[in-house]
């Protein structure tokens, strides 16, 4: 009896893998769109991401994630104009607002988290806290914002500019702009809107006050027109893996969605993040590493492999190439046969520098060649990818997560809805099989569900 009770305490005690997925329109992979049982028709039918959320919370997800460009495609406007043969054969990130898509999903689920991404390069911090303030009182208390700094030199072309801001400026501004959105949510106590009908007085104005920020990049009076979120602020996600990148998920993320490849370098990067967190004060349980996972998953290696083959074929080639070369800084392939390796020398860009990095170290790694190398990022960007039955992609998360690379996952289903079934119905049932998943939903925000505290206003 001591004993059963002794491992029913250790169950209850153990900390649990934490997961999200990320919902594109019809999967991460270029191919996902021609895939048979995708549904690119349905991009902007709110009833098709409704199916996908409730799919997910089924499974019992912490959070639905959607990446975000301001720009239908990539590359400057010179290299769009050149490729734009190849654009058209690819289908865009996004063709919905993802706060305005999040909002409406919000009414369509009950527990699942909701996080987009929003650009501090190209937007304005009191427009970004008042909006994710929103989100969070709308969905009581699920909402988080993924912080990047805009890679994508495209939407400077939509932002008045006729160059891209340079990778030092774009972090400086970071760092001010969440400084500036850290205390707009903190400008308004909790309780401080009385709404006192007998003697009148709707709010406490102790507990209402300005900001009066002053910067380099932003000058912002306050209070937010928006009282208090419910999770005092919206889980923060942070996804750049550069040196300048890291320092600001150590200082200022909830969370931190990054791409590794080994389990060394998930490791170094874990214990890089917690011990830079540490040094700016933080718990060291904080912030939450998820790492970004591609899964194939089937009841045999072979429907395994099949499934993963398939996709890769859809990639249109010239596409591909297209997408490599934008994502390695525009650097020019065309001159290269697609079945010989990458050029010794890949030039120095201003776009994103962990992940052109990291497709460099792949391809010299794996020894791909150029054709082998943009199908791997097709089908991942940079993510590891997972391909076998739910057991062994078990044993692979499961051993992540027991030597400290990791804390949890984003799932990056290659196609939708397809991917997202076949992890729900196959995966999670091993997890929770091997006790290392939640069977019912702990709290009632995200904060909540991911073992997050709920910071305290730091304004009064």
């Amino acid at each position: 009896m001591a004993h059963n009770a002794i491992l029913w305490v250790r169950e209850m005690t153990r900390k649990h893998i934490k997961l999200g997925v990320m919902v594109p329109i019809s999967g991460v992979h270029y191919g996902g769109w021609r895939h048979p049982l995708s549904q690119p028709e349905r991009a902007t039918d709110i009833e098709y991401y409704g199916e996908i959320a409730r799919k997910a919370e089924a499974g019992k997800l912490d959070v639905i994630f959607l990446a975000d460009s301001i720009a239908l495609y990539e590359g400057t406007a010179e290299e769009q104009d050149r490729a734009k043969h190849a654009l058209m054969r690819a289908e865009p990130k996004r063709l919905l607002e993802p706060l305005t898509l999040l909002s409406a999903l919000s009414t369509m689920t009950r527990h699942i988290g909701l996080a987009s991404t929003a650009t501090t390069t190209y937007n304005e911090p009191y427009t970004i806290a008042r909006l994710f303030a929103s989100l969070d009182h709308i969905s009581n208390g699920r909402a988080g914002w993924n912080v990047v700094t805009s890679a994508n030199v495209a939407e400077a072309h939509n932002f008045s500019r006729d160059s891209h801001v340079g990778h030092a400026e774009r972090y400086d501004r970071a760092r001010e702009f969440m400084k500036v959105a850290l205390q707009l949510w903190d400008s308004i106590d909790d309780g401080a809107f009385l709404i006192d009908k007998a003697t009148g007085l709707y709010g406490d104005e102790k507990k209402v006050r300005p900001i009066n920020h002053r910067g380099k990049h932003f000058s912002v009076r306050g209070p937010l027109n928006v009282p208090r979120p419910p999770q005092g602020h919206p889980v923060i996600f942070q996804a750049g893996s550069s040196g300048p990148g890291v320092d600001l998920a150590a200082e200022t993320a909830d969370v931190v969605f990054t791409a590794q490849q080994t389990l060394d370098s998930g490791k170094r990067f874990y214990s890089s993040v917690k011990e830079r967190a540490a040094a700016f004060g933080r718990n060291k349980t904080a912030p939450k590493i998820m790492p970004g996972i591609v899964t194939y998953v089937a009841g045999t290696e072979a429907e395994a492999k099949a499934k993963y083959d398939l996709i890769n074929e859809l990639v249109d080639p010239e596409f591909g190439l297209y997408m490599l070369s934008d994502l390695l800084g525009g650097v020019d392939l065309t001159r290269y046969h697609l079945d010989g390796p990458l050029p010794d020398e890949i030039p120095a860009s201003n776009g994103s520098q962990s992940r052109r990095d990291m497709i460099i170290n792949l391809a010299r790694r794996e020894n791909l060649t150029i054709r082998q190398l943009y199908q791997r990022i097709s089908g991942a960007s940079g993510h590891r990818t997972l391909i076998g039955t739910p057991e062994t992609i078990v044993d692979q998360m499961e051993l992540w997560f027991n030597e400290s690379a990791a804390d949890g996952f984003i799932v990056l289903p290659p196609s939708l809805p397809s991917g997202l079934d076949d992890f729900v119905d196959l995966v999670i049932p091993e997890l929770q099989r091997r006790k290392l998943f939640r069977r019912e939903y702990e709290g009632t925000t995200l904060r909540e569900n991911l073992e997050l505290p709920r910071p305290a206003n730091t304004l009064s």
